[in-house]
């Protein structure tokens, strides 16, 4: 039965068509056949998940916001943590994806989590604002990442944590202290996951690091399932939103003249 579902999980990965007008008719199409067994699959596949979960703090009474976090099988990396949390909301444009979500939180029972059909470059929460934002594995698959990072920002409160974990390249001459791929691996990878509309990019770890102060950033090499020699490289970032304190007199009404 594992195999099976492998298989079928391996055909919608590199063989059967992607279709659809616009980016969330192609989501749905590239994840209605594999729902089901999604999850086992991208275990093995999605390396450092745990890790991010592991490093993001829970904050008490918080709200947490996980960006294209599909089937919600991220929060289970929480376990009785999220007891603490007000509330978390999984947001995806996959409908199959947030279905098995939904079904998820019932049976845990979750009642502070909360699917949601939306676009990660927009949707905020209804208050507004969230004390965590994470990117597990979405923002490769976002046509307008840049956006969904600026959104990110936008809605955190200040002080507050972006997490992201996905796959990615180096750019040719990378930050000092920043790993170094060779050609051959800054050619291929972007060109193998280009067919399921997922692109690694040189340019995500530059843009987080430029947007949030870094609190951990690690770069490593993940193996993937039936290709036991490859190596895909992907990273964990975790970043603060800066807190700009008040500058005095800068923007304060001078004193009234006659």
């Amino acid at each position: 039965m594992g195999l099976l579902a492998d298989l079928k999980i391996l055909y919608h990965l590199t063989l059967r068509p992607i279709r659809g007008k616009d980016h969330v008719e192609r989501m749905e199409s590239f994840y209605r056949g594999q729902a089901e067994a999604y999850d086992a699959f991208r275990k093995r596949l999605l390396k450092g998940r745990e890790e991010l979960w592991q490093l993001v703090g829970v904050p008490e009474g918080g709200v947490w916001v996980d960006m294209g976090g599909g089937t919600g099988a991220n929060l289970e990396n929480f376990g009785d943590r999220i007891e603490r949390l007000e509330k978390v909301y999984v947001v995806d444009l996959s409908k199959s994806l947030l279905e098995v979500a939904a079904r998820r939180f019932k049976t845990r029972g979750w009642p502070n989590a909360e699917a949601v059909e939306a676009d990660a470059t927009v949707w905020r929460p209804p208050s507004g604002a969230a004390d965590v934002v994470t990117f597990s594995y979405s923002l490769t698959m976002i046509p307008d990442w840049f956006a969904a990072i600026e959104n990110a920002k936008a809605m955190l409160s200040p002080g507050g944590v972006i997490g992201v974990v996905d796959f990615y390249v180096s750019r040719k001459h990378p930050a000092e202290g920043h790993a170094r791929h060779s050609w051959l691996t800054r050619s291929f990878w972007p060109v193998w996951f280009a067919a399921d509309n997922v692109y690694p990019s040189a340019d995500h770890v530059p843009y987080l690091h430029r947007h949030f102060k870094p609190i951990h950033f690690q770069e490593c090499r993940g193996k993937l399932p039936y290709f036991p020699i490859m190596r895909m490289p992907y990273y964990i970032f975790l970043g603060e939103k800066a807190v700009i304190p008040h500058e005095a007199g800068s923007c304060s009404p001078g004193p009234e003249t006659p």
